[in-house]
């Protein structure tokens, strides 16, 4: 059984311990974090996962940033601890924030992934929409939460300016 909450900022070191087990050294290089320096999380989307122990089992974030000056999600990272993979939790995750995100009345949502994992929740591959490099243009994936709210938005993708930042 595990518990489903807001991120706290109690639990940011615990999250990023856990960010740091899951993905590669250097994860913070990435473009993505880039545009996630000095921007304070969307903070409503920001869930972890707990075990009955009270153990970090999963975890995803979002940040605010904008594509050709309009507001867009930035979905990640999503992580999910090695002992327990394969549960479904990552699935967990990213399926109540998007319902959660759409509550909220957010439009769109965008990631950098592999396309086959992300393709299940309704990302698709995004043209004409740029990540600063050195990302690669076919793992920047887009999801709509309000019907042709990707259509015409391209451009850089760049930080938040707006007041959601």
């Amino acid at each position: 059984m595990y518990q489903l909450e807001e991120e706290t900022e109690a639990d940011w070191w615990e999250v990023e311990a856990l960010y740091d087990l899951c993905f590669a050294p250097g994860r913070t290089a990435l473009s993505s974090y880039r545009l996630r320096d000095g921007v304070p999380t969307v903070a409503a989307l920001c869930l972890i996962l707990r075990d009955d122990d009270g153990t970090l089992a999963a975890a995803i974030r979002y940040w605010p940033a904008e594509v050709g000056g309009q507001d867009i999600l930035l979905l990640g990272p999503v992580a999910v601890h090695p002992t327990r993979q394969g549960e479904g939790l990552g699935a967990l995750l990213m399926n109540e924030s998007i319902a959660e995100a759409r509550r909220l009345g957010w439009e769109r949502v965008m990631l950098v992934g592999d396309a086959p994992y992300y393709r299940r929740f309704g990302f698709t591959k995004l043209e004409g929409v740029e990540m600063p490099p050195p990302t690669n243009p076919d793992r920047v994936l887009g999801l709509e939460l309000k019907a042709g709210a990707w259509k015409g938005v391209t451009g850089k993708v760049t930080k938040a300016t707006g007041s959601l930042a």
